[in-house]
């Protein structure tokens, strides 16, 4: 798996967190043509027999995917075009072919230490690999239409939740669309909470039934998780688990105004921004607002090449980092429900990066609902920072020391609904980077 954006848009489909014609157990004879609830051989009711203990063989894994298809089909009321082939590898083996990290990418890496979750002494595409080489269940290649399911036991498995999931990226490939925007990490997040949405609603429902109206093959005991995970980032995994958290609640708020129909609207018109997809009331009216930055900075520093309109990071990221750095008070409240009253009334923002040799910078533009709603993000934002600082040389300004990997100058201001922040080497180094104030 190559560190590019197709390849985040592939990992961006990984669930986180038989035989042809096996032993007939009394279900219905096969339709003289496909049809939805039947898949190869197999209707979404029929019982099947297969060991789980062992792992599964060829034929019994195609019985299993093939009903697994049936009942999503079943669930969704949508027919799979075409098979969908399935293979299992041990969790070293992905690491080995699509694991690990990417090196260092200063434009990358400017954004989320903006964000005050990936500092100096780490790279993003690292810590963004070690969180997924440990937690990837399995993905949907949508180049090759392959699932890859990886197994962490000795025996190769399949856990019917992860097949389940991402059957449902095969389904939506085949029938919908997998396009992700390449426009912003927000409006890709944003895209995603609609795909692993859909895919972690009917993972629900297709769990629900086992037991009760459907026979299920067994979920395999779990022997370990790939461990390395105790020095994981964890605010740099919220903002990668942010579309399988936040998607399911907005897609099913989308499917109580509308059915399915509504749903498949969806993918003609993905959400914008993390914002409407943790409040799905503002979707699809309230758009975020177009922030730039004006460029201030001297002859010594320059926007980086790449991209000079810089990149937004959203509402979603925003509540990643202020969790990951203690801003909001956890007591009772789960990590996972991206809503804080400090990242609520977010209406756009913009991180541009800087660079002068190999010293970087940044500035920061973010536009909020309400005055209040901006002055609430401050007031979080700057506890953060005064908590770290060594110093405090002027009003609004705040030194992080050398020890901390966010060793840095900050400057924070704000002018009604819109906060800046400007990020230096030094603080001599803020007004030629974001200009005098």
């Amino acid at each position: 798996m190559k560190r590019t954006v197709a390849a985040l848009v592939l990992l961006a489909l990984v669930a986180l967190a038989g035989c042809n014609a096996p032993i007939d157990d009394g279900g219905r004879p096969d339709p003289l043509w496909d049809r939805v609830g039947w898949e190869g051989g197999h209707w979404y009711d029929d019982p099947i027999r297969v060991t789980t203990d062992d792992g599964l063989n060829e034929r019994e894994r195609e019985a299993v995917v093939a009903r697994a298809m049936a009942r999503i089909e079943h669930l969704r009321g949508e027919e799979f075009r075409d098979p969908v082939p399935v293979a299992v590898i041990s969790r070293q083996e992905y690491r080995e072919r699509y694991g690990g990290g990417g090196g260092r990418d200063r434009f990358g890496d400017q954004l989320y230490e903006a964000l005050l979750l990936v500092g100096e002494n780490s790279s993003t595409a690292d810590d963004r690999g070690q969180a997924l080489d440990a937690s990837v269940q399995g993905f949907y290649a949508t180049r090759t239409g392959e699932i890859v399911l990886v197994s962490d036991s000795a025996t190769p498995t399949v856990d019917r939740s992860t097949l389940v999931h991402e059957l449902v990226h095969a389904l939506q490939h085949q029938q919908l669309s997998l396009g992700v925007a390449t426009e912003t990490q927000d409006a890709r997040r944003a895209q995603l909470s609609v795909i692993e949405g859909e895919a972690n609603n009917l993972q629900t429902m297709y769990a629900d039934r086992c037991g009760e109206a459907w026979d299920c093959v067994e979920r395999p005991t779990r022997q370990g998780s790939g461990g390395g995970d105790s020095d994981l980032n964890l605010g740099l995994f919220l903002t990668i688990f942010a579309p399988y958290a936040t998607g399911p609640d907005f897609v099913e708020a989308i499917r109580d105004r509308g059915g399915w129909a509504a749903v498949d609207d969806l993918y003609a018109q993905f959400p914008t921004s993390t914002e409407q997809v943790i409040h799905p009331e503002t979707y699809p009216d309230e758009e975020p607002v177009s922030v730039t930055v004006a460029d201030r900075s001297n002859d010594d520093w320059n926007r980086y090449d790449r991209d000079p309109a810089g990149d937004t990071a959203g509402e979603a990221a925003i509540y990643a980092m202020l969790w990951a750095n203690g801003a909001i008070d956890q007591q009772g409240r789960t990590v996972y429900d991206y809503d804080s009253r400090y990242s609520a009334g977010w209406a756009g923002d913009r991180i541009v990066p800087y660079r002068n040799g190999d010293r970087d910078g940044y500035v920061w533009a973010s536009e909020w609902d309400t005055t209040a709603d901006a002055r609430e993000f401050v007031r979080a934002y700057r506890a953060i920072l005064a908590s770290r600082a060594s110093e405090r040389p002027a009003q609004n300004v705040y030194v992080l020391p050398e020890s901390d990997a966010f060793g840095d100058a900050f400057r924070v201001t704000r002018e009604g609904q819109r906060v800046r922040i400007v990020n230096g080497p030094t603080a001599g180094a803020l007004p030629a980077v974001g200009g005098d104030e």
